[in-house]
C-alpha cells in the first residue's frame, strides 16, 4: 500500500485497559472492528514490556494485512521495526520526528499529534504523513492530556491547513463517538476543508459490538447531521430584501398551521411575558428549566431557547443536557448568550455552550455577540447586561458577524437600534422597531422565543425564518405605538401583545409587511 492511498476515514486506536478492554482479547476486537470498516490502526500500548509489546503488535499485523489495512505504532519505533508494519504515531512528548523518519525511511507512516498553529507548522514541515489533531474533548483514555482545543480549535487548525494549501492528511482525537462524530465533522469544517476522518478509541474498544460500533461511526461520519438542514449555504445561494419581504407572511401562516412548541429556559422574570409572547405568534410555550425534560420535550418537533439570565453550575449542566436533545433530533436551538461578555463566569458559560453542541441561530446585541468569536472580543468593554450603543463601524461589524456566522455555520442575529442578520453569506440591517422594545425587561428574550416558533415552523429556510421573525416582532412594535391607548412602556406591552396576535391574521388587502419593513442588505 502507498502512503498516498492510505484511508484515514475511521482510525482506531487500542487500548488494552480493563477500564476499556476488560478480559477481551485485543487482537479479537481488532478484527471486529475492520469488519465493521476500520481504516486504520494504531497499537498503543504504555505499560508492556517490549517482548509482548512485538508479539502482540506481529498477530495485530497479521489480521490488518487481511484487510489491507495499515498498522501503526504508537510511540515504538523500535517495536514497528520488530514487526515491519506501515509506520508509527508519535506525540509531542515522544521521539522527535527528525530522528524518527532517520530510522523508519521515507517509506513508512509517521504521524504526529497537533493542537496548535506550531506544532501543526513544525509537523508539516518537518515531512510527517499525517495529523493527529486534538485533544478534541475531554476523555479518560489519554493522561497528560495538555489542552483540550474542542471544535473551534480543530476548525482553526484545518483553515490553517487551508490558507496554507496543504495536503497532508488529519485524523481528530479525543472523546469522539456515535453521539458527536457527525456533528464534529460538519461542524469543523471550515473554508473548503475537512477532516479526514476521526480517531476512535473507547467508542469501538469497549463496545459489546465492535463491529456493529465500528460500521455505525462509518456511517455517520459520511452523513451530516440531522441539524444541519437550512443551514448549508455553501452553493452560494442568495435572497434578495424582495424575497424575504414577501416571505414573512407565509412564514406567519405556516406557525399558525403548526402551532410549534416553543421551549424557553429562561428566568423567572422573563418566563411570563415569554409565555404570553409566544402563544400571541401562534406557538405553545412550555417554560422548563430542568435539563432531563428535554430529550421528551424534543420529541415534539419545536424548538429550543436557551436563554443565558441566570447561569449558575445547576443551570449550565441543564443547558447542556437539553442541547445534547434538541441536536439529537435536529430541533431548531436559539442561543441568547446575556451578559456573555460580562464576567468570567459567563464567558466559560458562553465558551461552553458553544463547544457543547450546534446553535441554529445566535443572538444577542452587539458586546455579547463579538464575545462568541473566536477568542472573545478583546476591544469590548461590556457593562453587565445593558450595553451601550457607542460608535462602531457597520460594516466592521458585518464582516466580524459574517465571519462568525461562517464559522458557527449558523444564523447571527445582533439587536440594537439597528438589527443586523447574517447567514454567513449576507448580512441585512432591519431598521424596524420602537425604543420601548429596550425600556421593557423581557422584550429581547422574547424576541428569541418569537425566533424560536418561525424557525421551528421553517427549518429549512433559517435566515428567512429569522428575518420573518425580526421584522414582525420590530413591526408589531411600530403598530402598537400608533394606538392612541398607548402612554408609555408599561401601557405598550398589552398592546404589543395584541398587535403580535393581530398580525398573524391581516388578509391580503393589506400589505403592510412591504409597506413598512425597512430592510438592507450590507455590500
Amino acid at each position: 500500500m502507498q502512503k498516498s492511498d492510505v484511508d484515514y476515514s475511521l482510525y482506531l486506536v487500542t487500548d488494552s485497559t480493563a477500564a476499556i478492554l476488560g478480559n477481551r482479547d485485543i487482537c479479537e476486537v481488532v478484527e471486529h472492528a475492520l469488519r465493521g470498516g476500520v481504516t486504520c490502526v494504531q497499537y498503543r500500548e504504555k505499560t508492556q514490556d517490549t517482548r509482548i509489546l512485538v508479539e502482540t503488535a506481529r498477530r495485530l499485523h497479521s489480521i490488518t494485512r487481511k484487510y489491507n489495512v495499515p498498522l501503526l505504532i504508537n510511540d515504538r519505533v523500535d517495536v514497528a521495526l520488530a514487526v515491519g508494519c506501515e509506520g508509527v504515531h508519535i506525540g509531542q512528548d515522544d521521539l522527535d520526528l527528525e530522528t524518527a523518519r532517520n530510522i523508519l525511511g521515507q517509506d513508512k507512516i509517521i504521524g504526529v499529534t497537533v493542537s496548535n498553529a506550531k506544532e501543526v507548522d513544525e509537523a508539516c514541515s518537518g515531512g510527517a504523513d499525517y495529523l493527529g489533531i486534538g485533544t478534541v474533548f475531554a476523555t479518560p483514555t489519554k493522561e497528560n492530556t495538555k489542552s483540550i482545543i474542542g471544535v473551534d480549535g480543530l476548525q482553526k487548525i484545518l483553515i490553517q491547513l487551508a490558507r496554507a494549501k496543504s495536503p497532508i492528511k488529519t485524523v481528530c482525537i479525543g472523546g469522539i463517538n456515535a453521539s458527536n462524530a457527525s456533528r464534529v465533522v460538519w461542524q469543523s469544517r471550515g473554508e473548503g476543508r475537512s477532516t479526514d476522518g476521526i480517531a476512535v478509541v473507547s467508542a469501538i474498544v469497549a463496545a459489546t459490538d465492535p463491529e456493529g460500533a465500528a460500521r455505525d461511526l462509518k456511517r455517520l461520519i459520511k452523513t451530516d447531521p440531522v441539524f444541519a438542514r437550512g443551514l448549508d449555504n455553501s452553493h452560494g445561494t442568495k435572497k434578495t430584501v424582495e424575497e424575504l419581504i414577501r416571505q414573512v407572511p407565509v412564514v406567519l401562516q405556516a406557525v399558525t398551521e403548526m402551532k410549534p412548541l416553543s421551549h424557553n429556559m429562561t428566568n423567572l422574570v422573563v418566563q411570563n411575558m415569554a409565555a404570553n409572547v409566544a402563544l400571541c405568534v401562534g406557538a405553545s410555550p412550555i417554560m422548563a428549566n430542568y435539563g432531563e425534560e428535554a430529550a421528551d420535550l424534543a420529541k415534539h418537533g419545536g424548538s429550543l431557547v436557551i436563554n443565558m439570565g441566570s447561569v449558575t453550575p445547576d443551570s449550565l449542566d441543564n443547558y447542556l443536557k437539553a442541547l445534547k436533545a434538541y441536536n439529537a433530533v435536529g430541533g431548531p436551538v436559539v442561543f441568547d448568550p446575556v451578559g456573555g461578555g460580562a464576567t468570567n463566569v459567563r464567558r466559560a458559560a458562553v465558551k461552553a455552550i458553544l463547544a457543547a453542541g450546534h446553535i441554529d441561530v445566535l443572538k444577542g446585541n452587539r458586546s455579547e455577540i463579538l464575545a462568541c468569536l473566536p477568542g472573545g472580543s478583546e476591544d469590548v468593554q461590556q457593562r453587565g447586561v445593558d450595553s451601550a450603543e457607542g460608535d462602531f463601524d457597520v460594516n466592521e461589524l458585518g464582516a466580524a458577524i459574517k465571519e462568525l456566522a461562517a464559522l458557527r455555520k449558523c444564523i447571527v442575529v445582533v439587536t440594537g437600534k439597528v438589527d443586523y442578520v447574517t447567514d454567513g453569506q449576507q448580512v441585512f440591517a432591519i431598521d424596524n422597531g420602537h425604543p420601548y422594545l429596550a425600556a421593557v425587561s423581557g422584550t429581547g428574550c422574547c424576541l428569541g422565543t418569537t425566533i424560536s416558533a418561525l424557525v421551528a415552523a421553517m427549518p429549512d429556510d433559517k435566515l428567512g425564518a429569522t428575518v420573518s421573525a425580526l421584522l414582525y416582532y420590530n413591526i408589531a412594535a411600530e403598530e402598537a405605538i400608533l394606538q392612541h391607548d398607548v402612554k408609555g412602556p408599561g401601557t405598550f406591552v398589552p398592546i404589543f401583545l395584541d398587535r403580535l396576535y393581530y398580525l398573524r391574521f391581516l388578509d391580503g388587502g393589506r400589505d403592510i409587511w412591504s409597506l413598512r419593513a425597512k430592510v438592507q442588505e450590507l455590500s
